[in-house]
């Protein structure tokens, strides 16, 4: 039997990426070029990391039977970005695992049928060149993301704006961080709505 599914990860992802990674003190916000293959998905797990050797997927494939139900892939693919290292045989295998969605800063394929499943997806961009399966890479081991370092277990949130990680350990205190955000935000445009204007409440007059 699994482990139960910790909530924390249901409550970031009634956050959005842009307010979490606000709280966080503008950190954790992956490359922007990392954005979801449909802008409706949105994905929250913690990491189960992938360091593939370049345009070879095997080591997805088995990325996928050993990662638990409701983790992210998050894939790191050496700065090769010509290739579709992704599809929809993985992501329908993926759903079928539980696994929670895939982020990965190389290209995938597919995304017409990957959207049909609604299997969250954030990539790099899109590829229609196909990857050999020699193998080699790491597994669950630490993978840096332009300026991120990402580790397994970390808190991963995606949404049509892109990607932030969050570090396992701060998940909490960020996860307040943001709500508390989000109240100050509706606060603000109840005041734009009533006649204030966004110079007054920033206090932006010269």
């Amino acid at each position: 039997m699994q482990p139960a599914r910790d909530p924390i990860f249901a409550e970031f992802l009634k956050q959005s990426t842009a307010t979490v990674h606000e709280a966080m003190g503008r950190r954790g916000a992956l490359p922007s070029a990392i954005k979801p293959v449909a802008s409706a998905m949105k994905c929250c797990g913690p990491a189960f990391t992938v360091d593939t050797i370049p345009g070879d997927n095997l080591l997805l494939h088995h990325a996928i039977y050993q990662a638990q139900p409701g983790d992210v892939l998050v894939v790191k693919v050496s700065d090769h970005y010509e290739s579709g290292y992704w599809g929809e045989i993985m992501g329908v295998a993926a759903q079928v695992r539980g696994i929670a969605g895939l982020v990965i800063d190389g290209g995938v394929r597919d995304s017409v049928e990957l959207t049909r499943l609604n299997f969250p997806t954030f990539s790099h961009g899109l590829c229609i060149r196909g990857t050999t399966k020699h193998g080699g890479g790491n597994l669950n081991k630490p993978v840096t993301m332009g300026s991120i370092i990402v580790n397994p277990g970390d808190i991963v949130l995606g949404d049509a704006d892109g990607v932030v990680v969050v570090p396992r350990a701060e998940g909490p205190a960020i996860l307040q961080k943001s709500i508390e955000r989000v109240k100050r935000e509706d606060d603000i445009m109840a005041q734009l709505r009533a006649g204030k204007t966004t110079l007054d409440i920033y206090n932006l007059k010269s």
